[in-house]
């Protein structure tokens, strides 16, 4: 027998919630632990339930989808996260895969796609909703190329490679520091080993470096 696997709903209208649940919970294998109608409120069932899974919506109040993923973050919660939103341009795709989201899906789309977006999540894959795709196909070739002529990138341990995405987001020695969870000296002498791996010289080549390739990193 299959194993079920536990989802939170988090959305502000109580019809997209409801329609979501119905569709979801027909299938044997899903569960619907709970729903959230804020960001603040879905943290906090995701840490009281533990799920596998939580639905966010990117709009909501309190706290929108963004906001809720990095405070799960800051508390280590070990949830899989899927966006369910209306938000079709690329730069939200991409700030939603950096932010490290495992699922993007259109709401239009939801009533066909939930179901085997939250399998293929759980699953350990990504899922986007297919008008999307060419955004995600464009990411891994950019990244793929950038590589091939970046070879020193290669070199960068995963968490300087997380810095170099928050270095891209303008974020501050002390703001990088606090998302990680370590002392912002840390920060400052990982920067220096970019710097030094990347062979990048001078006060601003490396957020000028990380600023250009954001969407390749």
């Amino acid at each position: 027998m299959s194993r079920e696997i536990s989802i939170i709903i988090a959305d502000d209208h109580p019809i997209v919630r409801k329609g979501l649940r119905e569709i979801i919970e027909a299938d044997s294998r899903l569960k619907v632990l709970a729903e959230a109608d804020d960001g603040e409120e879905a943290v906090a069932l995701v840490e009281k339930l533990k799920p596998e899974i939580v639905v966010l919506d990117v709009d909501m109040p309190r706290l929108d989808g963004f906001g809720a993923v990095r405070e799960l973050q800051k508390r280590r919660l070990p949830v899989k996260i899927v966006f369910l939103t209306i938000h079709r341009k690329e730069d939200i795709f991409h700030a939603a895969m950096d932010l490290g989201v495992s699922g993007y899906i259109l709401k239009d789309s939801a009533i066909f796609e939930i179901v085997g977006g939250i399998k293929a999540v759980a699953a350990g894959e990504y899922f986007v909703t297919a008008s999307l795709t060419s955004f995600l196909i464009g990411r891994r070739h950019r990244a793929q190329n950038f590589e091939r002529n970046e070879p020193s990138l290669a070199r960068l341990t995963p968490t300087e490679r997380r810095i170099l995405q928050l270095i891209a987001d303008y974020k501050s020695n002390k703001e990088i520091a606090a998302e990680l969870f370590v002392h912002y000296r840390t920060i400052e002498t990982h920067r220096t080993n970019i710097c030094q791996k990347l062979e990048l010289q001078g006060h601003k080549a490396l957020l000028k470096f990380a600023v250009e390739n954001k969407f390749e990193l």
